[in-house]
């Protein structure tokens, strides 16, 4: 199976949204454009750095137009920002921006809990808010959550996943991340996920977003790769974890992804000892060590050619 990988990976960094959002000490602003820099440094072409969700609800994120005010990405490097609702798409067209992801979840108390909301009602939702955002020429990227199975309910049926997903490709998303959201996942049942919706709707509108919470978030990567996926979301040094999905740790940390896929002889553009480095950015912003296996054993000696 290893001889039919895809020869590249796009990998989606969320560290700045996704890894900061559940920290309960305020980051501030330089810090956060500091990050970005050191990721953009090291070679990811595509950034999530915020979201224009109700500071009320995630008050470290309250800052999204100032982290994007004069934070113009270079050629080539794409921001992006989540987005719930029309006020959020409005704040993110305040500052230019041109991709925004929306988010929902396939399992419906999770939906509540996180979009306090049924998932039917927040597909009526993203249908108008994808019109709206698609002529104003932004694209949007969707998120499917708890894909693999729900802090509250349990299994969910992939069917019901794979319908949601079906359904946001028609409103106009240029392509789903499936998560993984608290971790659950086994290379098993990847695999039987992976091929699913490989079959129904091709892997070049999918990506998987993996959290590594016991541990088998690189195997199941290395699966999805099996099955033909070319984009994975990641997040540095492995910060990160959902407020709404008790005891999901981390991401899949992107030092540890690009390490394997390095190994593997795949391409992703990425100079690894420099996203190392932004991993000790984000320990240091942080004040506490992070959980990515590279990002903690730093990278092997390798013996020079005689």
């Amino acid at each position: 199976m290893l001889d039919s990988l895809p020869p590249r990976v796009s990998i989606y960094e969320v560290s700045p949204r996704d890894g900061l959002q559940n920290e309960a000490t305020p980051v501030d602003l330089a810090s956060k454009k500091l990050l970005i820099e050191s990721l953009i440094g090291a070679g990811l072409k595509r950034i999530e750095v915020s979201s224009f969700v109700s500071p009320r609800w995630v008050p470290q994120l309250a800052d999204a137009e100032s982290v994007l005010t004069d934070e113009i990405p270079p050629e080539g490097v794409r921001f992006s920002a989540l987005c719930p609702n029309s006020k959020g798409l409005e704040r993110a067209m305040s500052v230019g921006l041109k991709e925004i992801a929306i988010f929902l979840s396939s399992s419906e108390t999770h939906n509540h809990k996180n979009l306090n909301r049924s998932t039917e009602r927040s597909l009526d939702v993203y249908e108008e808010l994808v019109a709206l955002a698609l002529e104003a020429n932004i694209r949007v990227r969707a998120y499917v959550s708890t894909v693999w199975g729900c802090p509250y309910e349990g299994t969910v049926p992939v069917n019901r996943a794979l319908s949601i997903a079906q359904r946001l490709l028609e409103f106009g998303c240029y392509e789903i991340s499936l998560g993984d959201t608290i971790g659950v996942g086994t290379p098993r049942q990847t695999r039987d996920i992976c091929q699913l919706f490989a079959s129904e709707i091709g892997v070049d509108r999918l990506a998987l977003h993996l959290h590594d919470t016991r541990g088998t978030a690189l195997a199941n990567a290395l699966v999805g790769l099996e099955c033909g996926f070319q984009t994975f979301d990641a997040s540095v040094a492995g910060i990160g974890g959902c407020p709404y999905a008790p005891g999901a740790a981390g991401n899949l940390a992107t030092e540890d992804l690009t390490y394997m896929l390095d190994g593997l002889g795949i391409e992703t553009g990425i100079h690894l000892p420099a996203l190392v480095e932004a991993g000790r950015v984000a320990a240091r912003i942080l004040h506490r060590p992070l959980p990515g296996k590279v990002h903690q054993a730093g990278l092997p000696r390798r013996r020079r050619p005689s």
